[in-house]
């Protein structure tokens, strides 16, 4: 009776656990959604790295010397460099887009320290380009749609398919977050300049005409 009474408790206690867990384990829930970008936090802590990002880029481009598609670029990769911290390595993607950036700058840096010399000319070979259609009409339809999505995803395009449908879902979770964030972010830079704007106009024709 008393082994009937011990097990019964056991198993209650049991239940409580799982219902406060919600049936998973931390490792299990950390691997199905590294990161949660619809929350509030979230969103506050890429705008802030957003900004700075921003700001840095403004900072060492001037406008004088930066074409509109190279501000453009660099403005997209400050962005997805400040989305990469946000994501404090969680994800493989966000892993992948940090390495990409330090792989760029250690490039440029060697290149910069080299003399500059004559690319070797590439010549795709016969093989290679008779073998690719046969090859593509032979790979299933799934199998074809699951390499281009991990061409999409940084630092995906090896791994299994499970595995970079959970990275793409927090990928694409992130990526509405950086629209959020750089709407709102342009919303407020445009309201700031057209205040700014008016104040001037408004002091100009308050002026007193010259005498």
């Amino acid at each position: 009776m008393a082994s009937t009474s011990s097990s019964t408790a056991v198993d209650e206690r049991e239940r409580k656990r799982k219902r406060t867990s919600g049936g998973e384990s931390p490792a299990a829930g950390a691997e199905a959604q590294p990161s949660k970008w619809q929350t509030r936090r979230e969103h506050e802590i890429y705008s802030s790295k957003l900004f700075e990002a921003l700001r840095l880029v403004r900072a060492g481009s001037p406008a004088s010397s930066t074409t509109t598609p190279a501000r453009s670029r660099l403005v997209r990769e400050a962005a997805d460099r400040a989305l990469a911290v946000a994501a404090r390595g969680r994800s493989r993607w966000s892993r992948a887009i940090l390495a990409s950036r330090r792989r760029r700058l250690q490039a440029a840096h060697r290149a910069r320290l080299r003399a500059p010399t004559v690319p070797p000319s590439r010549h795709p070979s016969a093989a290679g380009t008779s073998a690719a259609p046969g090859k593509a009409s032979k790979t299933p339809a799934l199998a074809r749609k699951a390499k281009v999505l991990g061409r999409l995803v940084p630092g995906c395009h090896k791994l299994p398919f499970p595995a970079l449908l959970s990275e793409a879902s927090d990928y694409i979770a992130a990526l509405e977050m950086q629209v959020r964030a750089m709407t709102a972010l342009a919303e407020v830079l445009s309201s700031v300049s057209s205040s700014a704007s008016a104040s001037a106009s408004g002091s100009s024709s308050s002026s007193p005409p010259p005498a």
